[in-house]
């Protein structure tokens, strides 16, 4: 079989603990073989086996880190909220109302105009070295619009979110009632062929911790993993009910009580960090010291969407980790990574040790430090998934 060996790697992330005892595996003019679209083997260039090696990629002494793993994304719209984006900036506050001035449009938007708008995003967030990145419905709020809104997402990753619970529309304001039971009923056996996870915002202005607890489990019934928006706006118990459902991850999380925390150290779940959306509502950034202290496992994503976080750009959200949230650049790479393929309990991605898929980006620096350090410069030189590359 024929081999795919990258080397002359000036420094290699693995995530690999085992490498050099850190959670960034790390290993110094490094290189690894890739066979079947897999890392067979990690190492020294100097003792990196050649034979059946038919292509050679040259690294050129810069770093090399796994791709990244973008776990929270809304890219299935239509339209944009630029206007309110700007009257933010100018002294308006956020909520999570302004959903429904995208659903609108997303109604009105053909299957193929969303699925080029989708394509766009996630080329971007190619650019930008990711190679995994999950999508979520609930800009339809019907159950057709929700229904092809997930169609569209699986055309562009396997990882699709069912958020039918994002929040209440407006033609069913006076009955929020009445739309938990359609999101629990109609609308999730239309989400079913093409959703593999079941989310809700849990937070004020969207869905009470009871509503959110009901959803939830409707959709575990129907065989969808649990994930969860919590406590972005306000503290609640979004934190507790998605540990209490061994929910994969519980997202934003910008609200912590220290029984929040406790509660994520003694569990399977993730918390994911967003920090564009932290600076595209202009509030408060969580410090991250707490949860890395209790032992939580932390994951960053871009929560890509029109209203709160329009970016796909991972490098900005480790940067904003590390300036605002009190991130090590070591944590903020391995929670971009490794974080957010747990945030999605995939053991295939976000490393690069054995059996890994081969997925990674060629930085054109040395360091994974200057991906924090010089902000908003395209260090990202090539992309590779799958043993392919793709920038």
């Amino acid at each position: 079989m024929p081999h795919t060996l990258v080397e002359n790697i000036g420094l290699l992330v693995t995530n690999d603990s085992a490498q050099d005892g850190t959670a960034l595996g790390l290993i110094h003019d490094a290189a690894f073989l890739v066979e079947n679209e897999k890392v067979i083997w990690v190492g020294s260039s100097a003792s990196a086996p050649r034979k059946d090696v038919s292509n050679t990629i040259d690294a050129q002494g810069r770093c090399v880190i796994p791709g990244f793993v973008d776990s929270h994304s809304h890219l299935v719209f239509a339209g944009d909220r630029s206007a309110e984006f700007s009257a933010r900036m100018q002294g308006d506050s956020y909520s999570a109302g302004g959903i429904n001035s995208t659903v609108e449009l997303t109604r009105q938007a053909s299957n193929g105009d969303l699925l080029r708008s989708a394509r766009r995003l996630v080329a971007e967030a190619i650019t930008s070295g990711t190679t995994t990145i999950e999508c979520k419905s609930g800009y339809g709020l019907t159950v057709d619009d929700e229904a092809r809104s997930l169609a569209v997402a699986k055309q562009i990753t396997s990882e699709t979110t069912f958020l039918g619970a994002h929040v209440v529309p407006k033609e069913f304001k006076s009955d929020p009632e009445g739309y938990v039971d359609l999101v629990c009923g109609p609308m999730l056996d239309a989400a079913l062929p093409n959703a593999k996870w079941v989310d809700v915002f849990c937070d004020k202005g969207a869905f009470s911790s009871d509503q959110a607890r009901k959803i939830l489990k409707a959709g575990i019934a129907k065989g969808l993993l649990p994930r969860l928006h919590a406590n972005q706006l306000e503290p609640g118990d979004g934190v507790q009910i998605g540990v209490e459902l061994d929910a994969a991850s519980v997202d934003h999380v910008s609200h912590l009580s220290d029984r929040d925390i406790a509660t994520l150290a003694g569990s399977n779940t993730v918390a994911t960090l967003l920090p564009a959306a932290e600076f595209s509502t202009r509030s408060h950034y969580l410090d991250a010291r707490r949860l890395f202290e209790a032992g939580v496992v932390v994951g960053l994503a871009s929560d890509c969407n029109p209203g709160s976080s329009y970016t796909t750009n991972m490098p900005f959200v480790i940067a904003l980790a590390v300036r605002e949230m009190h991130f090590s650049p070591e944590q903020a790479i391995w929670s971009a990574t490794a974080g957010g393929a747990q945030a999605l309990r995939r053991s295939d991605v976000g490393h690069l040790g054995l059996g890994a898929s081969a997925d990674f980006s060629i930085l054109s620096t040395s360091s994974y430090i200057h991906l924090a350090y010089r902000p908003g410069v395209p260090l990202i030189d090539e992309v590779w998934r799958h043993g392919t590359r793709i920038k």
